[in-house]
Formats: C-alpha cells, structure tokens, sequence
C-alpha cells in the first residue's frame, strides 16, 4: 500500500508515519507537510534515508503539488491542520483557510483521481458535555455543537467529506479522537507545555478552576485505531476514538507534578480562556465492537512515558520552543 499523510512533520502524523513504516515495512509513505511552526522534520530523522518514505514540502491548497505527489498512491490519510484553539481565538481565518478550504482542495484531488480518503477530526466538533452527567460521552451520532474557530471549522471539514461520499462516492472514512498525547507534541499543548515548564523550573499555568475534563488517548492507541479504520473500516462510516481515561485538568496537573516529584505550590491559575469547554469524553463502542480495537496504554503508562520521553530529548523541545530549528531544515535539503 502507498499512502500519503498530510501533516506527517506535525505530531500526530509523525508518529503515525513512524507507527506504519515500523509495522508495515512493505508499505510506501509520503509525507506532505508545509511545515508550519507546528511541522518538524527532525520528527522523523531516522526514516530520512528509508526507502520507503519521502517527503514533500507543500501547501494542502496546492492542488496542482498535491495531484501530482497523489497519482500514483493508494490512500490520502489527512492530518493536516490547524489545532490550537487559543491560536484560533486570536487567528480564525488561518484555521477556515487550512481546516475548510484545505479539506476542500484535497477532496477535490481525491475525486478527480478517484483515491480512498481518510479524514483525521476531533471530538470538539461535538461541543461541551456537563460535568455532572457522567453517563454521557460523545459518539459517532452525537450532534454537532462546535464552540471554537477551531472547532467549526473541523466541523465543517468533516461536513464537507462526508458530502463527497455522498455526493460523488467518494471512499471515504472519518474518525474523532479524544486529546492526544506522547512523544514530539509541539510544547504549547498542555502536557509537554507542564512538564517542560516543570524541567525548567517554572511554574505551570492552569486555566480558571481546573475542573474541565478531558479524555486523553495515548498517541500509539491513536495510531492503532487509524490502522484498524483503514484496513478494515467500512466505507462511508465514522468512528469516534477515545482512551477511557478522563480527567479533568486539575488531576492532570496534579499526575504530572506527582510523577516529576514537585508540588501544587508549582501550579500558576490563570485568566480561563474565552469559550472553553466543559467536558468531552468519547465512547468507542463502535471501533471496538466492529473492529477490534481498543486501547491498550492506560494513562498511568502513557504519562509515564511521555514524561520520560521529554525528560530524555530536552535538546529537541528547547529547539522547538525557541524556534530554532530552521538550521536542521536548510542541512536536510541541501543533504538532498
């Protein structure tokens, strides 16, 4: 099988590029990324020399770039995105721009050259649960309520792909996931933000009262769950991917002080953001009943790790947040 990953530098696509040339050795990947400040090559330096893997630098709204890297490939597997919602607050055409009118370009590649499509999308599409109402969770029929720029516009991305399957056929498949975490995720979300806040020394700054709740899913149960969609997924179907592991930030906060050895002292509250929600929490009896998959890494694991994993590449991080890593791009193309 040849794929090509749009967003593969950024960090959930690195890590699923990494996820399949590990466990399909066979199989071809691009990798099609604008690198953005989110995008870093280094993500995936030691695929640099694979014969299986290659990367091209492009905007998704390059049609002409994108039909032309596609021709030849099996399946586009779209990661590409803006994701930060307080960047979206600020910024909200550069998310319809890259979200909507991005999706757009690559569905109009994917039907002019009739390729199988998976889209990647969020459970914030699904708006805000209440905190006292712990027996509902999002799922693949829950109704749109996106509260964000952020938010509307995966909703729309997603409105737009399942209009292509309806609309022209297209093979089309979506999953929502839960919040992501684990290793190269760009420090300005909050577990890398925390912990290398913490490795430096500084406190960490917890929205409002701390009492929203997420649902967090290890980055590699993420991958896994892509993998079950796009070999045995149904054509024209959604799949919501959750971790069962919901916390709200203050626990989230308090697990990661715990696991680095320092205290609530270390906790900063500050001014909550503008339309923040409440709760999101993913029920995945779908994916597990017709696919077989479920999580395996429990959040104790998963927090472990990842905490040890930025402990451990404190270089790759501090690059990262200083921007400074333009150098590594310019030694990778003039290596080219």
């Amino acid at each position: 099988m040849k794929m090509l990953v749009t967003g593969g530098a950024g960090f959930i696509g690195s890590n699923f590029i990494r996820y399949i040339l590990q466990k399909y050795p066979h199989y071809e990947v691009v990798n099609y990324d604008k690198l953005t400040y989110a995008g870093n090559l280094e993500n995936l330096k030691e695929f640099e020399d694979h014969p299986n893997y290659k990367f091209v630098k492009g905007d998704i709204l390059n049609s002409e770039l994108v039909e032309h890297v596609a021709a030849d490939i099996d399946i586009i597997i779209h990661f590409a995105a803006e994701s930060h919602v307080d960047r979206s607050v600020l910024d909200p055409f550069s998310f319809v721009r890259t979200n909507v009118l991005g999706t757009h370009s690559l569905l109009e590649v994917a039907r002019k050259l009739k390729k199988r499509f998976h889209h990647v999308s969020t459970d914030e599409v699904f708006g805000s649960l209440a905190i006292d109402e712990k027996d509902k969770a999002f799922h693949e029929e829950s109704p749109y309520d996106p509260r964000s720029p952020y938010s509307s516009s995966k909703a729309a991305s997603d409105h737009l792909v399942r209009a292509y399957y309806h609309t022209y056929d297209l093979p089309v498949t979506i999953s929502n996931c839960s919040n992501n975490y684990g290793p190269y995720q760009f420090p300005e979300k909050v577990i890398p933000l925390f912990v290398s806040n913490l490795i430096e020394g500084k406190k960490v700054p917890l929205y409002g009262d701390g009492k929203n709740i997420r649902d967090w899913v290890h980055v590699d149960d993420h991958n896994s769950a892509i993998d079950a969609i796009l070999h045995k997924g149904r054509i024209g179907q959604t799949y919501a991917i959750g971790g069962d592991s919901e916390k709200s930030n203050f626990e989230l906060t308090m697990a990661i002080l715990a696991q680095m050895g320092v205290g609530e002292e270390m906790i900063e509250y500050v001014k909550d953001r503008p339309g923040h929600d409440r709760r999101y929490a993913i029920r995945s009896h779908k994916i597990q009943a017709e696919l077989g998959w479920q999580p395996k890494i429990s959040f104790d694991e998963g927090i472990r790790r990842t905490i040890q994993w930025y402990a451990q590449n404190e270089d790759w991080w501090k690059r990262v947040k200083s921007g400074d890593y333009q150098d590594y791009y310019d030694a990778w193309y003039n290596k080219r």
